[in-house]
């Protein structure tokens, strides 16, 4: 390390020997979200700070951190607070980096394991405590063994997802264990208005640093993003056809496929590995090892495709990505960006491609319209991909059927379970409502449906077409036909308003029309030559 290097982490008032740890990471200069709140937070500010993904945001609150405790080393000095188990696991190994020549104690709280072995930790007073809010908050409701009364950092990570209402109550429970005098520092990739007027969290308007980045765009210039229109029937098979048209060119590149509930994210990975696509999937219903291990896989190049949820759409970083697919589009446009910004990190390029719908176009629109940026087509082969269309839907149906086998059903009630206890309800009561719930929906659209029947029967008596007692197939084909029109005429609608608003979709509908007629074709050859094959082994047997 030369006398001239570090000048610039130098003049934010960084101490030599973090500079030191950050030379031997291969960091050199600082990035515009670590010169714009570093000052500030050594200065003893409250600090929000919001820049795009891969930016350097841990780091802009790890180092003021740790040159204050340098200081006056004593536990528990700092307490950081993140959305999910992965992105603390991320944050705490940051921290112990960093913080090597203080012999840094950094202790994770987040579940999934022994909550007596967590409690036993936090008895030993770490430097910094790295947590989800739900954990902690039962720490601090069950156990005196530890305080958080002398920390003078709270750092809260993702601070848009941590102020969403599923964790109001336990950051209501945290706020209330914490000192009044304190440094709050809060950190996204979008800041929303809940997080600058938080009212369980009222910030030092008198001694606030706002940090934004300038640029209107929220992705980085380095992320090519793409779109692939597919038919909604499928989507399993364009994503299959994406990943192989882009393993050709690079086939030892990671690989993210984002969807968005678990169970689809469990399918959706059995599928892959069944078709040789091999993967290991991530998602709340997983056990922490397992989440622990399948992500050790993806980052050692054991797995190079990872299937998952939003919990690895936030913070994760792992340089090596270079392609992310939406498997389905999120329901917000933030979340897009934070998923788009697994890759195209720290400068590097990236490909972000989302398949999309015809019912998907109007929320890619809201998206385009939030990261300011337009996405252009990314190709695919529509013959190609009529010829793995059964494989793909018959592999994914037998997946489906085997997952209902496994104990899935049993994590995902037993999740469910945790989260009312936690919510101080009864599960058993609420198990109850929950079936008394179904058999009334279950009941109202019987009722529904006979009505409707009883109004068609009705309408073709007046025509004049007597509907006998057993003669129901007219009666439903009528109903079917009721259905596909009310369905038409909405699809009419939403495409005349897409080709108002964007001439790049005009084709869609008839692109769309055009692979169905392709795969229904090549369907209806495979079941004459299957009928075929048994006739001839029927007659070779006569």
């Amino acid at each position: 390390m030369n006398e001239n290097d570090g000048k610039e982490f130098a003049a934010l008032g960084v101490k030599q020997w973090l500079i030191k740890q950050l030379f031997s990471l291969g960091i050199k200069t600082p990035t515009p979200i670590q010169r714009g709140c570093i000052p500030q937070i050594l200065a003893g500010e409250d600090c929000i700070g919001a820049a795009k993904t891969g930016s350097g945001k841990t780091f802009a609150f790890a180092l003021p951190i740790l040159q204050h405790l340098a200081e006056d080393p004593y536990g528990i000095f700092a307490l950081v607070l993140t959305p999910t188990h992965e992105l603390a696991y991320q944050i705490a190994d940051q921290f112990s980096i960093l913080g090597q020549p203080l012999q840094l104690r950094v202790c994770i709280v987040t579940g999934g394991s022994d909550q007596l072995e967590e409690s036993l930790k936090l008895a030993k007073r770490p430097h910094i405590v790295v947590a989800m809010p739900g954990r902690l908050a039962d720490h601090i409701s069950g156990c005196d063994t530890f305080s958080l009364k002398k920390i003078k950092y709270l750092v809260l990570d993702e601070a848009d997802r941590l102020f969403s209402e599923s964790f109001q109550e336990d950051l209501e429970t945290i706020f209330n264990a914490l000192p009044q005098q304190r440094q709050n520092l809060l950190f996204s990739a979008t800041i929303t208005a809940d997080v600058r007027e938080s009212k369980i969290l009222p910030l030092n308007k008198d001694k606030l640093q706002i940090w934004t980045e300038a640029d209107t765009q929220l992705t980085v210039s380095t992320l090519d993003q793409r779109y692939v229109v597919c038919p909604a029937y499928a989507r399993d098979v364009y994503l299959v056809q994406t990943l192989r048209k882009y393993r050709e060119a690079k086939p030892s590149s990671h690989v993210i496929v984002f969807t968005d509930t678990k169970k689809e994210c469990q399918v959706l990975s059995m599928m892959m590995n069944a078709i040789g696509m091999d993967n290991v999937c991530l998602h709340g219903f997983m056990r922490q090892k397992e989440r622990v291990a399948a992500l050790t896989q993806f980052r050692s190049n054991l797995k190079c495709t990872l299937v998952a949820t939003n919990v690895a759409a936030r913070g994760l970083d792992i340089p090596t990505v270079d392609l992310v697919v939406n498997h389905k589009l999120p329901l917000e446009p933030k979340e897009y960006i934070h998923r788009v910004g697994r890759t195209a990190r720290a400068g590097r390029s990236g490909l972000a491609i989302s398949l999309i719908t015809p019912y998907d176009i109007l929320r890619l629109g809201e998206i385009e319209d939030q990261i300011n940026t337009k996405l252009s087509e990314y190709k695919i082969d529509d013959d190609e991909a009529v010829k793995v269309f059964t494989t793909v839907s018959v592999t994914r149906r037998e997946q489906e059927a085997q997952l209902d086998n496994e104990e899935f059903e049993q994590r995902k009630k037993n999740y469910r379970i945790k989260r009312w206890r936690q919510a101080g309800v009864d599960p058993q009561a609420m198990e109850e409502g929950l079936e008394e719930m179904r058999r009334k929906r279950i009941k109202a659209a019987k009722k529904a449906k006979l009505a409707k029947i009883k109004q068609l029967q009705t309408q073709m008596k007046e025509q004049g077409e007597g509907v006998g007692q057993n003669d129901d197939s007219r009666v439903r084909q009528s109903e079917t036909e009721d259905i596909d029109a009310t369905i038409k005429d909405g699809l009419k609608k939403v495409n005349k308003s897409l080709m108002k608003k964007d001439d790049r979709f005009k084709n869609v509908i008839g692109k769309i029309s055009k692979i169905k007629r392709k795969a229904d074709n090549v369907k209806e050859k495979e079941v004459k030559g299957r009928v075929s094959k048994k006739k001839c082994v029927a007659s070779n047997k006569k």
